[in-house]
């Protein structure tokens, strides 16, 4: 008798350490369905807004088409916990600064969105944390 509660608390043991290990693998999401990334878009502009938070952080950036007009993109960024071991911070980008972004565009019509995207200054300088 003694062996069998031996085995069964060890069995629920194992079952509970597995339900708890494979939950965080599960809960986040590929960018793939969101993000083209067979395409590529630039935006050369002005960041509006530096968005430093988890579970992504978010660069919104007004910036001119072809044709003129003024298009807010709004640029997914990793976790704000990530970035902040490479070094970056909250002020790392601020309102106002020259930016140029280039990546996999959204796939949701109408919409101006990019994932994994590549930041750097206008003149192609990289913008370092």
């Amino acid at each position: 008798m003694k062996i069998f509660l031996w085995i069964s608390s060890l069995c629920a043991v194992l079952v509970v350490g597995l339900l708890m290990t494979g939950i965080p693998a599960d809960a986040h999401h590929a960018s793939a369905p969101f993000y083209d990334d067979t395409k590529s878009v630039e935006a050369i502009g002005v960041v509006k807004e530096f968005v430093f938070r988890n579970p992504h952080s978010f660069l919104h950036v007004d910036a001119p088409n072809e044709d003129g007009e003024i298009i807010s993109w709004e640029i997914e960024m990793g976790a704000a916990v990530s970035m902040s071991r490479r070094g970056w911070t909250p002020e790392t980008i601020q309102a106002g600064d020259q930016i140029r972004v280039v990546g996999p565009p959204s796939r949701a019509p109408g919409t101006f969105g990019m994932c994994c995207a590549e930041l750097t200054k206008p003149d192609g300088s990289p913008i370092r944390p």
